[in-house]
């Protein structure tokens, strides 16, 4: 089974970067969709990032469009999200999910991450405080 842990999380001040990493185990990255959600204090989770399993395509939403970059290293079996000019409406846990093929979608274009739903593998998250 493939198991998902995220790292990297911490404190920065308002218009700081920071890169989290996702290292998975148990299967190799290469047949998965991966994404990163967020979880603010009373809100509901909410997609990040995604990028296809054959790296052609990513998606960022309005909020993270021209800050936030995923990336993978399938040598160590890791995926990053770097995150530039953060602001304190970024504080939230960051989650690693992903998807693969028994989830019978089609995982070269980016899953959708509108929805929690369509990723079955998730990590545990990592804690992100943007403040002063």
């Amino acid at each position: 089974q493939l198991q998902l842990v995220e790292s990297g999380g911490g404190l920065v001040h308002p218009g700081g970067s920071l890169r989290l990493s996702c290292t998975a185990s148990g299967f190799p990255l290469d047949y998965y969709a991966v994404a990163w959600f967020r979880q603010a204090h009373g809100k509901e989770r909410e997609g990040v990032s995604g990028r296809s399993s054959n790296a052609h395509s990513t998606v960022y939403p309005g909020s993270a469009s021209g800050r936030f970059t995923i990336s993978r290293d399938l040598a160590k079996n890791t995926v990053y999200l770097q995150m530039h000019n953060l602001n304190p409406e970024d504080t939230a846990v960051y989650y690693c999910a992903a998807t693969g093929p028994r989830s019978g979608l089609d995982t070269t274009v980016v899953v959708p991450i509108t929805s929690v739903d369509a990723y079955g593998y998730w990590g545990r998250g990592t804690q992100v405080t943007v403040s002063f």
